[in-house]
């Protein structure tokens, strides 16, 4: 079952679509790789879901990724005197480090890392931004601040510290149980919510120790004065525009949505936008025209993935969002400014064996006009690079290693096969040739460019090119 499309559909599960006809529903509708958001999901249920995209995967042949996405540290107000309470411009207000207040002029916070992190000046927002705080002077135990921004309060409601540090772990108690279960099930992606600083990645790689990939969700101002440091450790990025949004002011998110659109092309790892992408279809059949420009604008901007969030889990119209969603996908594919683009943002190859024969790739298929480019891939490292230069022409992913191929669904434009190690040179351009027909990528006569690498089999040693011919026995 082959995509016309390059750019990779993420869609969330829930209520609305945890049911396996309705996940099939989704698959058949463009989904290439499930999320599972533990902030809703009990372990049971994750496996329920497991199981469904399993089941679904050997019924369709085809490589389907699983990413299970952690909750991460959320700070909360405590309980209010009163339950809530009505915050007006230009008053002085009182945070105290406590679970609940007596005094109605005090908001309790219960996270003294909170009070061990904030410094003068820095700015509290109190439910997505709606109320912002200054801080005035901090103690051990408390704060004053001012009310920048007013309005209503209320117990448990979320807190955001854009200008803050926090000195906490990644992951929570709950979080390093959720992750012990996905590793078990054998998930392909974890995604690390709020990451502030490379340790944070560093910390959750050390945990999965290679058993699954990990995605860092970009959601932290402060996260992107590290940008460069958290890529390098991490497999992939995240545009995660809801947190990101209440944290910077709403006209910065598009600009540093292109800066790490660009940072992850840049280092050859996936990148994904995430949140609000198709928001009106939660209620509505149709999305708006400024919805459709967005998920548009992701895509001119080469994103490997984009992202559905409630509009898949617990929307009324699930199956026609992915729908929407792939149309207008295959609309920008197909646009005469998209390839110029992608071509126009280019980089130069690193100076190494692998990226100086995916540049030469790159080149020749563009001048042959080749119908695909096949790459032999062990780790996943060819398929990335392939992926990296954006070719025009589709790239088959062959590798041994299913493990491989469903993480690679995540990345642009690569379709992935399961097939057993090449046995010599003759084997690789032979299987490639026939899967390259067989999958629907090439017609006999035409011409595909193969790489591997040689010694057969070794990882991340890409330095063979070929270029072949489909031949009448192909299929």
């Amino acid at each position: 079952m082959r995509r016309r499309r390059k750019t990779k559909i993420l869609a969330t599960l829930g209520p609305a679509t945890s049911s396996p006809e309705r996940i099939r529903a989704l698959f058949d509708a463009g989904v290439d790789v499930f999320r599972i958001n533990m902030s809703h999901t009990s372990h049971t249920a994750l496996g329920e879901l497991h199981r469904a995209v399993r089941s679904l995967e050997t019924q369709v042949g085809r490589p389907i990724g699983i990413l299970v996405d952690l909750q991460g540290p959320k700070i909360r107000l405590g309980t209010l005197a009163g339950g809530s309470r009505m915050l007006k411009e230009g008053e002085q207000v009182r945070l105290v480090r406590k679970v609940s207040a007596d005094d109605p002029n005090d908001i309790p916070i219960p996270h003294p890392e909170v009070f061990s992190a904030i410094k003068m000046r820095h700015t509290l927002l109190i439910d997505d931004g709606r109320v912002r705080l200054r801080l005035l002077s901090v103690k051990d135990n408390y704060a004053d601040a001012t009310v920048v921004v007013g309005g209503e309060i209320s117990d448990r409601k979320g807190v955001n510290l854009p200008d803050t540090i926090l000195p906490i772990p990644a992951m929570t108690p709950k979080d390093r149980s959720d992750l012990d279960a996905a590793l078990n099930l054998g998930v392909d992606w974890i995604a690390l919510s709020f990451v502030q600083r490379p340790e944070d990645v560093a910390e959750l790689k050390k945990v999965v120790a290679g058993r699954a990939a990990v995605l860092a969700k970009i959601e932290k101002p402060k996260a992107l004065d590290q940008l460069g440091d958290i890529l390098e450790m991490a497999d992939a990025l995240m545009v995660a525009r809801g947190d990101l949004g209440v944290e910077l002011p709403l006209e910065a998110v598009p600009g540093r949505q292109k800066q790490i659109i660009r940072t992850a092309r840049k280092a050859g790892k996936p990148v994904v936008v995430a949140t609000q992408m198709l928001e009106s279809m939660i209620g509505a059949p149709v999305p708006t025209r400024a919805e459709v420009s967005d998920v548009a604008t992701a895509v001119f901007e080469g994103a490997d993935a984009v992202m559905l969030s409630a509009e898949t889990a617990s929307g009324s119209y699930p199956i026609e969002a992915v729908q929407v969603m792939d149309r207008i996908a295959a609309a920008v594919e197909g646009d005469p400014l998209y390839l110029s683009i992608l071509e126009s943002q280019r980089n130069a190859p690193e100076e190494t064996t692998a990226d100086a024969i995916m540049a030469a790739v790159h080149q020749i298929t563009h001048t042959i006009h080749a119908r695909a480019v096949v790459c032999w891939t062990k780790s996943g490292s060819t398929g990335l690079r392939a992926a990296r230069e954006r070719p025009e022409a589709p790239i088959v992913v062959l590798t041994p290693l299913i493990q491989t191929a469903r993480r690679l669904a995540l990345a642009w434009g690569l379709h992935c096969v399961t097939t057993e190690d090449a046995h010599d040179l003759d084997d690789v351009v032979d299987r490639a040739a026939r899967i390259a027909f067989q999958e629907g990528f090439a017609k006999p006569g035409e011409r595909i460019v193969v790489t591997a690498g040689v010694p057969l089999g070794t990882p991340g040693s890409t330095n063979l090119l070929r270029v072949a011919f489909v031949g009448p026995t192909s299929g």
